[in-house]
């Protein structure tokens, strides 16, 4: 079942790349009492993910927490290295948190995932938006087509906070 507006987010655990190494991200740290775009993609390094959807994000994140938005997260189905380095290539700083859901569980339990098996990429997660505040999802935005950034960008989930 997908992720809907009205639903609590699911628990979980992701991972983000620390100064020591990996670090857990459990979910309840990053809805608890905070307002999250939280925004996932198919892949780090990949065309689309690269030139838009994370820029996007970059490029707006200062816009979004002027609304009030606590924190902006991008999260993709790769390891916590892979999306360490691809938040250093993007300039994600501290304007977007970059989190690994290495093996897909949390993109399961949101209802997100894009099987890429066929084309040699496994189960990845589908292109998405999600506004929370404390938990509670007030926004949903998914892509039909997930190599497109329609729905999901930043300018959308900007109108929405």
């Amino acid at each position: 079942m997908t992720i809907s507006v009205g639903d609590t987010m699911p628990e979980g655990t992701m991972m983000t790349m620390g100064e020591d190494g990996p670090r857990p991200v459990p979910t309840s740290e990053l809805f608890a009492g905070r307002k999250v775009v939280l925004f996932g993609l198919p892949g780090a390094f990949t065309p689309t993910c690269s030139a838009k959807h994370v820029p996007s994000y970059v490029q707006h994140a200062d816009d979004l927490k002027a609304k009030g938005v606590d924190a902006v997260a991008c999260m993709s189905v790769n390891d916590a290295f892979v999306m360490g380095a691809w938040g250093k290539d993007q300039n994600a700083g501290d304007k977007v948190m970059m989190l690994a859901d290495g093996s897909a569980d949390y993109t399961r339990k949101l209802g997100l995932e894009l099987d890429l098996t066929a084309r040699g990429m496994g189960v990845r997660a589908t292109r998405f938006s999600i506004l929370v505040d404390d938990g509670t999802v007030k926004a949903v935005n998914i892509e039909e087509n997930p190599g497109e950034m329609a729905v999901s960008g930043a300018d959308t989930i900007l109108g929405q906070v």
